[in-house]
Order: C-alpha cells, then structure tokens, then sequence
C-alpha cells in the first residue's frame, strides 16, 4: 500500500471535532502544523482542489499526518502554538523566540536593577514591553537611569561608583536602603513606562522652577536635561486618543506569496511603536496569521488591556489618499470614509457605533455565514462548480475563523480580544492593514532594485566587455607586509551577488619577499588546476587587483600552462585607494565605465570585498606568527607547550603578567617559567 493509499484511509476517518494536525514528510519529520475547528473538512482540502504554488510546495512533500483533537477552539489554538515551537516545522509561520522582541525589567531583589533583557522569565520580575528594537528598549533605559537611582552593577561593589558621585545610585553597597525608597521608585518606572511620562514632565518642572528660584541653578539645569530627554524620548508620540487605554492593534497583508503583519502599540492612549515582520507562508493566510498572534502572546508578559485583530477581509481595505478631504476617502468594507490616522485616533474614545460593530464570538461567525448563504446559492455553475464550491465552502468551515479566534484567544489570555466590525476600531485595523501593504510593496521594490545592482548591473558590465555571458566571476587580491605572511584570496559573484561558501584563501608558498607578480601566477596556477582536476565551474570573467603586470601573469598561467581562454580584467585603484579604471586583455586596455553607472559600482563592491577577504585573513595569520615567534624561540618550549600555555592563560599578554608560581598547574617548573618570563619581557627600552 502506498502513502496515498494510506492517506486515503485516514482522510475517511477523520472527525468532526476541533483540533490540530501534523504534516509529515517521507523522513517522517513534521513539516507543517495547523489548527481547525473542523479537523475532518480543513485536512481533506489540501488533497482536494486547486491551491497556490506555495501551497502546492508543502502538499507534494506531505505523506503522512496525524491529528489531535481538542475540546474546544482555545486548546487548539494553545496546541498548536506548542506545537510549533517544539517542532519548528519548516513551512509553518515561525516567530523565532522572545529574542526578537526586548523588554524593560525590573529585578525582583533586595536592592532591583533596571535592565534590558530578551528572556522572559517568571521570576517574579516586572516586565514592559515589548520595545520593536533594541535602540528604543535602551534610549529608554538610559532616560530611566538618568531619573531614578536605582543600582547599575551585576555584583555588589564593595565601595561607592561614580553612579553614586552622579545622583543616578542610592549606593546599597554602603548605605541602608528602606524597602520603601525601591518601591516608590519601581512605582514611578511603572507610571512612567505605563505612559503617565506627562504627569513625570511637569513634576520636573515644578521642581525645575523651585530650584531656580532657590538660586540652586546647577540643579535647575539637571531638571531642564531631565526634560529635554524625556522630550527626546517621546517626541515620536504624536497620535492620541481620547481614552487611555493599552492596545495592541494588528494588521495583515498578503501578496506574492508572503505576509507582512504589522502591530501598533498604543499605551495610555498613545501610540508609542509600531513592529513589522514579514516572511513567507505556505497554509491558509488568516490561519497562519493567527498562528504567528498566538506565538506573539505565549511569552509575553505585559499584555494590553485590549487586542484588536482584522477580519479575513481586512486585508483589502485601503486609507484614503494623502491630502484628501474628510469624507473623500476610500471606503471600508462598513461603507465608511476612512480619516486621517491623527483624526481616527484622537476620536476614538468616543464609544458609540465601534462597540456596536465588534464580533464578541462564534454568534457573529454564524450570522455572517448565514449571510453569504443566499448569495452562494445563487451563483450560476454546473455540477463541477458547484463541487468545487463545496469544497471551498468545507475547508472554509474547517478553518478557525476571525471570531472563534479571537474568543479563543480572550478566553486564553483573560483580556479583551476584539475583531472589528465598523466605526474607528475597525479603521485603526485598516491602518495597520494599509501599513502592511505598504511595507510588503516596498520589500518588493527593493528586491527589483537589489536586482538592477546585480544581475542587470553583470549583465550590462558583461555587454561592455563584450561578453555573451557574464553569470560568474571569480576575483583575486594579494596581501603582505614587505613579504612577511604573504596570503591570497579569492571572492566569487555570482549574478552580482556574493558567494560567500565559494570563497577561497590561500597560503603563498613559493614566493619569497613581496612579489605580487609571482604571487598572482602562483594562486592563479593552483586555483585552475583544482578547477580543471575537479571539474568545478569556470568563471566567466577573472578579476585581478592590479594592473598590466597582474594581468599578464593571470593570462600567461591560464593560456600557456592550462590551456585556458577565460577573460582576464584589472582594477586599477587612485592615489585615494579607490577604484579608479577598468583594464581588460594582456594589452590592459582600458574599458570606459560612467562612475555612477550600476557596472561600475558592481566592481566596487567586488574589489572591496576582495580586499576585505585577503586583509582579514592575512591579519589573521600575522597575529598567529606573532605569538608562535615569541613562545618558539624559547629553548623548551615546543608545540605542545606552546599550544597549553595560549589555552591556560588565554594570550601573550596574560603570559607575561604571570607569576613563576603560575606556570606550576602547567608542570613547568621555576627554572623554564623564569626563562619564559625573561624572554616575553625582554623588550628594547624606549629611546
């Protein structure tokens, strides 16, 4: 019996229950997992129907499944999120970890510290966040320290640091501490990252003129920095609303078979960040983007008091152009006009018709089925499109819809998950969504540009080459210091992108003192032959870095000993060290290229990049000769000792500050350790 013969029979006994499913492959790897709400309708449609080539991909590499029924849709949802993340299967949406996002956290200690950290922990800590980077997670960290003398160091110092002498540590390593100062101080962080920066503002200022008047102007104008940061900080917070309410708004797009999903932070009412990820799928588009919601919230410690999601037809809604009037722009699936973000935002608050267009559950689902019913009905079609209608319309009903996943996620999370119908909530969504599209479109335009610099640029280098093909080519630099550690090495592009695994160094083995000339035969020789004995790719363009003489040692090598015809050029660099002119042929004729033209940057990078490689890797080597000269030229000391005294103390320099007593782990003895000592230290007094 073959794998679709066993697919066959398990698809007959499918149930109609809820629950999540495995996909596997033929190495028994689980490639795919999802959830529905009816296990024996969404399976069956990936065997059934046409799909998309992305799904087409994850179908022809299924031969076999499990499934797992759960009770309700919430435990599907938390399955499959459990799921993922102990499988990782390939062409499921992946939200890597909690490292992608960082949080704030104050420390549950005697004496807490403020921190930036990517692990949640539940260590009774306090967690805020997530920040959409990095930078926004330590600006704000580095504001906080400024206001609030909680302690900087890991360890306890045993004396006062120059925090202490800053105003920004109490100083516990020397002082007695009331419990009562930390938790005054943790309230005001809390406050202020909670989004009460305002009320913190204007205490400063009070504070600021209090000061003034007292004529303590030094301290007056700590207060005004204080201020000036805060301003710094929070400048970006521009769009406000009404209540002061904390949500997270999520948008979605799809296009060319990838999602962008896009979350913007609203926090006391005012919309701080906004995080965007994008990335390919392969299921069905809602599913997957609930799928990454649910991943996004099983590590995350600071919720919101709100999560608004799209519906499945979100995605398609568009703001209205820049500069249009109120009531002219593009209308929603609710009919309305959609404001500006500054407008939409600062009306929120008013709680009128938004509560009354939001699906609480599973009711609403099923009135927008009963909805389409009729419509379905009256669709003209033959049998066949009627079948293929009941097989779009089961698969749909297998999926876990917009209101079955946001009561799941309610009831998981224990906060107020939304999916709205009309009103302002449901425009915020359609920012979020238009602002997907957008980053979507500009992904793409990149790409096209990425390909203009490199696959058109080659193609148009090769056409002034007079070339029929210019798919790959392999360049060559030299690297030495008056001869001493002469190396090679050699970067490949292929349609004018780096192949990084194809990059080759090498050792110059038979040149003695800094000959480029013989250097470049040399590495040219040994490059060729492997190609030739190997039979790996040839290039279609060599590139040197010199000029005629270069050149003319490439060729003579290629030509006379190998028998090889491949074009050779040079890069000719200024007194600048930069790329300057083009030569191609023994004759070394010079190419005209336009500096600005996409060609001529194309060997620019490629030049660069060469030189990057060899000079790296001859810093490498010269590094190694250093310490190898050094400990070698001891009498005693050979390779093994060598090797075990770099291991034990870590570097030349922790050798040398090393007591006799120190080497006796080694089981060198005070005799060798003393010459040891003598030979590194031994250096020629400064004149």
């Amino acid at each position: 019996m073959d794998y679709m013969d066993n697919i066959r029979n398990k698809l007959a006994l499918l149930p109609d229950l809820p629950g999540c499913y495995l996909m596997k492959n033929q190495e028994g790897t689980i490639i795919y997992v999802g959830k529905a709400k009816v296990l024996k309708n969404r399976v069956r449609s990936y065997f059934t129907g046409s799909h998309n080539g992305k799904t087409q991909r994850l179908v022809a590499n299924i031969v076999d499944f499990e499934y797992i029924v759960t009770s309700s849709n919430m435990e599907a949802l938390i399955l499959e999120c459990n799921l993922i993340k102990k499988h990782m299967p390939r062409y499921n949406v992946l939200l890597k970890d909690d490292k992608t996002f960082p949080y704030l956290k104050i420390t549950n200690e005697a004496h807490p510290r403020l921190e930036v950290t990517r692990r949640v922990l539940k260590d009774k800590a306090k967690y805020f966040g997530p920040y959409p980077n990095s930078y926004a997670a330590q600006q704000t960290k580095k504001l906080l320290d400024r206001m609030y003398p909680l302690r900087k160091c890991g360890v306890m110092p045993k004396e006062v640091c120059l925090y202490y002498h800053m105003g920004q540590c109490l100083a516990p390593c020397e002082k007695e501490v009331p419990k009562s100062d930390y938790e005054e101080i943790i309230q005001n962080i809390s406050s202020f990252l909670g989004g009460g920066h305002d009320a913190v503002k204007k205490d400063l200022q009070k504070k600021m003129q209090e000061a003034a008047e007292e004529l303590y102007f030094e301290r007056a104008k700590e207060l005004r920095d204080q201020i000036m940061h805060i301003d710094a900080v929070m400048e970006k917070q521009k769009i406000n609303t009404a209540d002061t309410k904390d949500r997270d708004v999520f948008g979605y797009a799809v296009d060319k078979g990838w999602m962008c999903v896009q979350i913007l932070y609203m926090r006391q009412g005012k919309m701080i960040q906004r995080h965007s990820s994008a990335f390919p799928f392969y299921g069905e588009a809602y599913s997957d983007f609930m799928s990454y919601v649910t991943q996004y919230y099983s590590d995350n410690p600071a919720l919101p008091q709100e999560i608004l999601l799209p519906d499945m037809a979100s995605a398609g809604m568009q703001l209205p152009e820049a500069g249009s009037a109120p009531g002219q722009g593009s209308s929603g699936p609710a009919g309305g006009a959609m404001p500006s973000g500054q407008a939409l935002m600062a009306a929120l608050g008013a709680e009128d018709e938004s509560e009354a267009g939001e699906l609480p559950g599973e009711a609403a689902a099923a009135g927008e089925a009963l909805a389409a019913a009729p419509a379905a009905a009256e669709a003209p079609g033959g049998d066949a499109a009627a079948e293929a209608a009941q097989e779009q319309e089961a698969a749909a009903e297998g999926t876990v819809d917009a209101a079955g996943g946001a009561a799941a996620l309610q009831e998981w999370l224990g906060i107020k998950v939304l999916v709205p119908q009309r009103g302002l909530k449901k425009q915020m969504i359609g920012m979020a969504c238009q602002n997907s599209r957008v980053a979507l479109s500009e992904k793409f335009r990149l790409i096209e540009r990425d390909e203009e610099r490199t696959s058109g640029a080659a193609i148009s280098l090769g056409q002034s080459l007079g070339l029929d093909s210019l798919n790959r080519i392999e360049a060559f630099d030299n690297s030495n210091i008056q001869g001493a550690n002469p190396v090679s090495a050699m970067v490949v592009f292929i349609d004018g992108k780096p192949a990084r695994k194809e990059y080759r160094k090498y050792k110059v083995r038979t040149v003695q003192g800094p000959d480029d000339y013989e250097t470049m035969r040399e590495v040219i020789r040994r490059r060729y032959e492997r190609v030739l004995k190997e039979n790996l790719p040839q290039p279609d363009l060599i590139v040197v870095d010199g000029g005629k003489g270069q050149i003319s040692s490439a060729i003579d090598i290629l030509q006379n000993e190998l028998g090889l015809f491949i074009p050779v050029c040079g890069l000719v660099k200024d007194d600048k060290h930069r790329t300057a002119q083009l030569l191609v042929g023994d004759s070394a004729e010079p190419v005209s290229l336009a500096r600005d033209s996409q060609e001529f940057y194309l060997l620019q990078r490629i030049q660069d990049e060469v030189h990057r490689f060899a000079i790296t890797f001859h810093r490498e080597q010269r590094g190694k000769s250093m310490v190898t000269s050094k400990l070698d030229s001891i009498p005693g000391i050979g390779d093994k000792r060598r090797k075990l005294l770099l291991k034990h103390f870590g570097s030349l320099k922790k050798i040398k500050e090393a007591s006799v007593e120190d080497f006796r782990v080694l089981s060198i003895g005070e005799k060798l350790a003393g010459q040891i000592l003598e030979a590194l230290n031994d250096e020629e007094p400064s004149l």
